[in-house]
């Protein structure tokens, strides 16, 4: 008896998905579990496995959009592979371009009016012989520009249309301004270089640096709540839990899976959560929900060498933090110019709802709790 394939649920919010890669043919054979095909979003990617082991029929083909519970092919346990696959189902950019186009239609001769004009002798005389006026001819598609030798053309994925799309919205619909500071990382990375080993041993996971600021920011959004709040129409929403977003670059874009409640976290629930982040975006499987629910948003450039930058908000949220990379520089402490490790950090704020006072003092509060992060530890 054949089990069928059906589409999964992949969020809360989404009703449709486009096939983007096809693994397995039908045809093949199929291990239980096995992956069959990749479902893209413009949210989250997700893979379809096989549900019994058997020989796969398919009834889909890449750029296909289907929905949510979809029937998209079955596997039947007691069939045999065939010995060669049936041939592809062809793209529709491809099926177009080897259909003959159909020839255009003549054009239609001048339609009576449907109504008498009343016009005088001389009018009448004077349009005797005249060409009449040509219908406007419908807009014509925008060409494509032409791709020139080097140069190729590749679908934009879902994911990358929508942070398209949301770049452009947050430029176009908030007020957004970015404050700066710089903080002083010697007592953290001391921290750091003195427990790493037994944080280890005790917890399974490494001491980074995230565990800091991610601790350092829960502490000036308990200070600061407009930070923590977005606008919904004439009313400030304010949350009460600090559910700061970690944004990921991978291979497909970026994504931003949310750590909930950071207020509640000790610094190795926060390096533990970050590592299954990282897992599951190496292995492509972050999950809607992973990605749903974030009042704040912090993104480090530094681990790419950025040295200063102006991150964009991540709506509906009215802040994000951007931290860089750590330079040691000549810096003056007590009157004296010492060597220190110092970040830049950026805040990028929706000055609807923030205003300038409370974004500087943000980012002070941060330096001061990272520059003494005991300062955090009383507070915990």
């Amino acid at each position: 008896m054949t089990v069928e394939i059906t589409v999964p649920p992949v969020g809360e919010s989404i009703t449709e998905a486009t096939i983007s890669v096809i693994m397995k043919q039908s045809g093949e054979s199929v291990a239980k579990d096995e992956e069959i095909l990749e479902l893209e979003t413009d949210k989250v990617n997700q893979v379809v496995h096989a549900p019994e082991s058997g020989v796969l029929t398919l009834s889909v083909s890449v750029d296909d959009v289907v929905q949510i519970g979809q029937v998209i092919g079955s596997v039947d346990p007691s069939g045999a592979p065939s010995a060669k696959n049936p041939k592809k189902a062809e793209k529709p950019a491809e099926k177009a371009k080897k259909e003959p186009s159909a020839p255009k239609a003549a054009p239609a001769a001048s339609a009576a009016p449907k109504a008498s004009v009343r016009v005088s002798e001389d009018e009448y005389l004077s349009s005797v012989g005249k060409t009449p006026p040509q219908a406007a001819a419908p807009a014509q598609p925008k060409p494509k520009a032409p791709v020139h030798d080097g140069q190729k053309r590749q679908r934009m994925s879902g994911l990358r249309r929508t942070i398209a799309q949301r770049l452009v919205e947050v430029k176009n619909t908030t007020a957004m301004l970015t404050t700066f500071n710089e903080v002083d990382l010697s007592k953290v990375m001391a921290i750091r270089s003195k427990q790493k080993e037994d944080f280890e041993k005790k917890h399974g996971v490494k001491l980074g640096f995230l565990s800091f600021f991610v601790t350092a920011c829960s502490s000036a959004l308990k200070t600061f709540p407009d930070v923590n709040a977005y606008i919904d129409g004439d009313e400030i929403v304010y949350n009460e839990g600090h559910h700061i977003g970690i944004a990921v670059s991978t291979e497909k874009g970026l994504m931003v899976p949310v750590l909930k409640s950071c207020e509640e976290r000790s610094f190795a629930d926060i390096e533990s959560g970050v590592m299954g982040f990282a897992k599951k975006a190496r292995d492509g499987k972050i999950g809607i929900d992973d990605l749903q629910g974030g009042t704040f948003t912090i993104t480090n450039g530094g681990v790419f060498g950025s040295l200063l930058s102006t991150p964009i908000l991540n709506p509906p949220q009215s802040a994000i933090l951007g931290m860089h990379a750590i330079k040691k520089r000549a810096v003056v402490v007590d009157d004296q110019i010492v060597i220190r490790p110092m970040m830049y950090l950026a805040l990028s704020y929706d000055h609807r709802i923030v205003d300038g006072k409370e974004a500087v003092s943000f980012l002070v509060h941060l330096k001061d709790c990272l520059e003494e992060p005991s300062k955090m530890l009383l507070e915990s």
